[in-house]
């Protein structure tokens, strides 16, 4: 019985899963096994997760019919046998000391119910530290990247609950989970280190269809934890309709940029521009 059962869905990301997988097997602390789930993958993830079983006896794999990342995080955990539970996307990455850190904490710590740790956000042209805010439980309310999915708790806290809902089909299936776990009286611990490795990008796990559909997601997140959202509705309104003007502005911009028009415009006036500096510097 290992320590720590790490749950990988992968659904079209057989890409980038070795990395993924090569970060488990960095890991300073041992004690653990790593459940890879094919959600129905078109890709080559069997084979790619069939070397890494190969590989070390560690990791396991299962297959089920595309049902998306809550089922699949739910059947994974279903056949894992560990005390701890670290939910890990298949293109994300942890540095070598997470798991370690985070077990002894949650060890150390029987009050606390849920640990992760500061983040980064890389891509193959950028790194940069991701803005989390400081933890309270009306904030989380609020925002879902206060905690990111990867993070680790109890095997003994999940079965307690539903699991990942699969009434979540546009995503956030993973801040509705902490919602479910987490009461305003339980307390989660940041490890503050960066020990956690978010790839952005059009081909990540935030799928297109997670963005698109983004207020059908929250919609439905309040209908699930309508009883937690109640004192704060006010609040939650509030907080939705900047969230839509920005969503809506940088859309506007990015129409903006991506048209015929602008970019012929552009063209056109970039010797003016040019000249323009040139005169300022001359200044």
């Amino acid at each position: 019985m290992a320590k720590v059962s790490i749950i990988i869905p992968c659904y079209k990301q057989a890409r980038y899963l070795p990395e993924t997988l090569d970060s488990v097997l960095a890991q300073t602390y041992n004690d653990w096994e790593c459940i890879v789930v094919n959600d129905g993958s078109p890709d080559n993830t069997e084979e790619v997760a069939k070397e890494y079983c190969n590989k070390d006896k560690r990791f396991k794999y299962i297959c089920q019919e595309n049902q998306g990342p809550a089922t699949a995080r739910n059947n994974g955990i279903k056949s894992s046998n560990g005390e701890y539970i670290l939910p890990l996307d298949s293109d994300d990455l942890i540095s070598p000391s997470y798991i370690e850190k985070a077990v002894g904490y949650l060890d150390a710590h029987e009050d606390v119910k849920l640990v992760y740790s500061r983040a980064d956000l890389f891509s193959e042209t950028e790194r940069r530290e991701c803005d989390m805010g400081k933890y309270s439980y009306e904030a989380f309310l609020l925002a879902d990247c206060l905690i990111f999915s990867a993070s680790m708790y109890r095997r003994a806290d999940y079965d307690k609950t539903i699991g990942y809902n699969p009434n979540m089909i546009y995503g956030i299936e993973d801040w509705n989970f902490w919602l479910t776990l987490l009461g305003p009286d339980d307390k989660v611990h940041q490890i503050d280190e960066i020990l956690f490795h978010y790839r952005t990008g059009e081909n990540s796990m935030v799928s297109k269809k997670a963005i698109i559909h983004r207020e059908e997601a929250c919609a439905q997140l309040y209908r699930n934890h309508s009883e937690a959202y109640a004192p704060y509705v006010d609040r939650f309104v509030y907080y939705r309709m900047c969230f839509n003007k920005w969503q809506h502005f940088e859309q506007l911009n990015a129409n903006l940029y991506s048209s015929a028009s602008y970019r012929l415009g552009h063209f056109l006036l970039s010797p003016f521009i040019w000249l323009k500096k040139i005169l300022r510097r001359k200044k």
